[in-house]
């Protein structure tokens, strides 16, 4: 079977990138002094973050419930939980591979026709983006004087009202363009933004909708909980850290994820980047990033290990 260079450069960039962010990490705080806020770190607010993290998980799995019944498909609650721990495994080895195990997963043992699995995977990201897309809209209410004072610090004024008006326009004929688009890349970016938007929709026409929204809302929550937990168990963060940093640092810290290989290398660069705008301090900044960072991703390597072989072992009897 012929494998395309895009293909490879899909797995090997962003491996390389996590490598060289990695050591770039390292350069400027040793691997030594992060090992010391490794040892004197208050392991009970991280205990606390990972189980905020698997709660979340866990809603993930039973929120995929809701949309599988309209089909006629009511998959066994175990064999959703490690489908999804599987699938995150998967991605820290190749970048969005685990949607597509996700749904081979309940393809082989639950039946599931694989499009119509990987359909609701997909709708399901639609649900995630507009909830980020909602945290990120808060975030800019919430810290707009910040944000408008942090760039009039570093920006003309002028500039920036000129430059955001250009985006307003640009916007504008952008949105034409491609709602008389036929094909090329503008067809592409028309189909992207009706299928977000019949994604959305569907939601609203579910006979479990309330449900679907109340996991969706719960996951995010936890999301945001597990983060801001975790900064207590570095005891250099304790009232150092303001809201508004917490809610930077969150959207830096997911938007990394989808860079590299679960975040490796890049998730604590962009959380200590987030912290500085706000001057707390960088070195307890990129250690909560590799703590936050190395006790999700163990969780998932540890949980998605045992849902890997556990899966046949529960399912043997089929």
């Amino acid at each position: 079977m012929k494998i395309s260079v895009p293909k490879i450069l899909k797995i090997v960039l962003p491996l390389f990138l996590g490598v060289f962010l990695v050591w770039y990490s390292t350069s400027i705080t040793p691997i030594s002094e992060l090992l010391s806020y490794f040892q004197k770190a208050n392991y009970f607010w991280i205990t606390l973050g990972v189980f905020c993290g698997i709660l979340s998980h866990l809603s993930r799995a039973y929120r995929w419930q809701y949309m599988l019944e309209p089909m006629g498909y009511k998959p066994k609650y175990p064999n959703s939980v490690m489908a999804v721990f599987i699938a995150y495994l998967a991605n820290l080895g190749i970048p969005r591979s685990g949607e597509a195990l996700r749904a081979l997963t309940l393809t082989n043992y639950e039946g599931v026709p694989f499009e119509k699995g990987f359909g609701t995977i997909v709708a399901e990201r639609v649900a995630d983006l507009i909830v980020m897309l909602f945290v990120i809209a808060i975030t800019l209410c919430i810290q707009f004087d910040f944000i408008w004072d942090l760039l009039t610090k570093n920006f003309n004024p002028t500039k920036i009202i000129v430059l955001l008006a250009g985006l307003i326009v640009g916007g504008i004929l952008l949105i034409i363009f491609i709602k008389k688009a036929k094909k090329g890349i503008a067809l592409k970016i028309k189909n992207f933004i009706l299928g977000i938007y019949e994604g959305a929709t569907s939601i609203l026409r579910m006979k479990n909708k309330w449900g679907f929204i109340f996991h969706t809302l719960f996951i995010w929550s936890m999301y945001i909980l597990m983060f801001y937990v975790t900064i207590f168990s570095v005891e250099e963060l304790h009232g150092q850290v303001p809201a508004g940093a917490i809610l930077i640092a969150f959207i830096a810290g997911s938007f990394s994820i989808a860079a590299t290989n679960g975040g490796v290398g890049l998730y604590p660069i962009a959380v200590a980047g987030a912290f500085s705008l706000f001057n707390v301090a960088y070195s307890p900044s990129i250690a909560f990033g590799w703590i936050m960072w190395a006790s999700q991703t163990l969780m998932i390597m540890i949980l998605g290990g045992m849902s890997f072989l556990y899966l046949p072992i529960f399912n043997s009897k089929k």
